[in-house]
């Protein structure tokens, strides 16, 4: 018999995350109540942060029905999956605010856990700051899965939610971890590394060109993801300034000052795309970026996106970090605007290399979310 999951986790949709990817396979043999995010970080008097707060505190929740991700369909069926829009105070400090915001959430989502009949639930979270609900449901056990350090991620209550990390790793009976940095900071003896998998099929099956990528016959460096501040936008201004024959395309939502970039005739930027669309772009462009600013939140990543962009099979050039050392060799590595102008200027060699799309897709042919979430199920199990 199956572990039933309530999942505390960033919103349900858009770019899928790897709690995402994972707990659509395992929702497919046990019911699944999926928390969108309860948030790590107050919110200031911005006016983002307020429409974001006033989206949270009149949030309707969507229970059994489908949403705009298509991608998720298949996942969810009456009775099944159930998404909860939480109404609460993200982040609180004071222990007051903590159980206010608790017991606020709790009258919601207790209703729909008992409605959801679910079967010796496992509590799972990926965020820290859920640690306030350990115990709240009757769980069999609790699971935190560390995809980030926190301690290094913008946006976040760094000393809020290294307290509640702490705590929550006292009370885990099962912490998995995405990259072998992030290992030291959790107890040996249920820490478990679990590295990110890919969509293969999705990422290597050839697909037809995007009609709004530019002329086919330009040389195109693309980045898709979170447009933020781990993008090293002045090593990438430098570049762009000393390529004016390449096309820059950067495909995601923006959520830092793009207009350095976005005033250069190079440069698109196409918004965001569908996680389904993206080798529609990556399989075309002539070489992938990942130009990372070196702090110790990128220092302890293991980007999804790398996977994908080797399953594309394109030629990769990127800033270099701790979980880029494991494919030397199959990446370019350019700390400079000098050296990304040659690493560049390479890929237009390699990629009329038979041998190196089939060399790069070799690398994580097996590396498949269907073997992670395996991996998932026999440690939930043990539990």
């Amino acid at each position: 018999m199956h572990h039933d999951l309530i999942v505390f986790a960033e919103d349900w949709g858009g770019l899928p995350s790897s709690t995402q990817h994972i707990i659509k396979l395992l929702a497919k043999t046990r019911k699944v109540v999926w928390i969108n995010s309860i948030g790590l970080r107050q919110p200031s008097l911005t006016g983002a942060d307020i429409k974001r707060l006033w989206q949270k505190l009149t949030a309707v929740n969507v229970n059994n029905t489908k949403t705009h991700n298509k991608a998720n369909d298949d996942t969810r069926s009456a009775n099944h999956f159930h998404i909860i829009n939480p109404r609460t105070l993200p982040a609180p400090r004071s222990a007051v605010a903590r159980y206010i915001a608790q017991q606020l959430l709790l009258l919601q989502i207790k209703p729909i856990i008992k409605k959801a009949k679910l079967i010796n639930p496992i509590l799972w979270t990926s965020l820290p700051t859920a640690v306030d609900f350990a115990g709240c449901f009757d769980e069999c056990a609790l699971v935190y899965y560390c995809g980030d350090d926190f301690s290094g991620l913008a946006g976040v209550d760094h000393n809020t939610v290294a307290q509640r990390e702490k705590e929550l790793s006292t009370k885990a009976d099962l912490i998995m971890v995405s990259s072998e940095n992030l290992l030291p900071r959790f107890p040996t003896s249920h820490t478990q590394l679990l590295t990110h998998g890919v969509d293969y099929r999705l990422f290597s099956s050839p697909t037809q060109r995007a009609l709004d990528l530019p002329n086919k016959e330009t040389n195109i460096a693309g980045f898709y993801g979170s447009i933020s501040a781990w993008l090293d936008i002045e090593l990438l201004h430098a570049t762009i300034l000393k390529m004016p024959h390449w096309q820059f395309v950067f495909i995601g939502k923006a959520v830092v000052d793009i207009s350095r970039l976005s005033a250069l005739k190079n440069v698109t930027f196409l918004g965001e795309r569908a996680h389904h669309l993206l080798p529609s772009y990556s399989q075309h462009w002539t070489a992938s970026l990942l130009p990372f600013v070196d702090n110790a939140q990128i220092q302890a990543c293991n980007p999804l996106k790398l996977k994908e962009y080797l399953a594309a099979g394109r030629p990769i050039v990127c800033t270099d970090f701790s979980a880029i050392h494991a494919h030397r060799g199959l990446v370019q590595i350019a700390n400079s605007s000098d050296a990304m102008v040659e690493a560049l200027t390479n890929c237009e060699h390699l990629q009329q290399l038979e041998s190196f799309t089939p060399t790069l897709r070799n690398r994580v042919v097996d590396k498949n979310w269907e073997s992670r979430a395996q991996q998932v199920a026999k440690w939930m199990d043990r539990l």
